[in-house]
């Protein structure tokens, strides 16, 4: 008897819980120059309101599941998260020598890596849940050197932070250069 009441109170509270979870994701279809890209969006349903956005930079094994993961707790935490790609669509690696083949790829075009980041921007910014003023950017690893680099060029982002991400730059910066706001 016990069991037959306790089922539907399971049943009901699996249900209910499902019905609170907030946060949402999609994969989004893109492109960029003319490369076919796949990437994924995420935000808090709870959330009320345009709310930050933070774009995603993958490592150099491509747009996979941590990625996903982060722009998921990124979305947990109240922001608008879209995890983009860099290297095309279906480009996921675990073997380090396809990995930096695709990094290769990426970079032997000066304009694919801005292009392919402000296209994803591009589709942040028009969500209808972000605030287009307020728009970070995180990366990992091969993501890291991106996002600063990207930081660097100037895009308007209000904060940049880099998972143990490479920091050479082609454009270092020259003291005396920089003038206070």
């Amino acid at each position: 008897m016990r069991l037959r009441l306790l089922l539907p109170l399971a049943a009901l509270l699996v249900a209910t819980s499902a019905a609170h979870a907030a946060v949402r994701s999609k994969v989004v279809e893109y492109e960029a120059g003319g490369v076919p890209l796949q990437g994924y969006l995420a935000w808090d349903d709870a959330v009320k309101g345009k709310r930050p956005g933070v774009i995603v930079v993958h490592e150099w094994w491509g747009h996979n599941q941590h990625a996903r993961n982060a722009a998921n707790r990124l979305a947990s935490a109240g922001y608008v998260a879209f995890a983009l790609d860099m290297f095309g669509k279906g480009r996921v690696t675990t073997h380090p020598d396809s990995a930096q083949a695709f990094v290769a790829e990426a970079m032997k075009d000066a304009d694919a890596i801005p292009t392919r980041f402000n296209a994803a921007l591009a589709l942040l910014k028009a969500d209808t849940h972000v605030d287009a003023a307020r728009i970070g950017a995180i990366g990992y690893c091969f993501g890291g050197a991106v996002v600063l680099g990207m930081a660097r060029s100037g895009e308007d982002l209000k904060a940049v932070a880099t998972f143990h991400g490479a920091l050479q730059t082609q454009h270092p910066a020259e003291p005396g250069k920089v003038k206070a706001k």
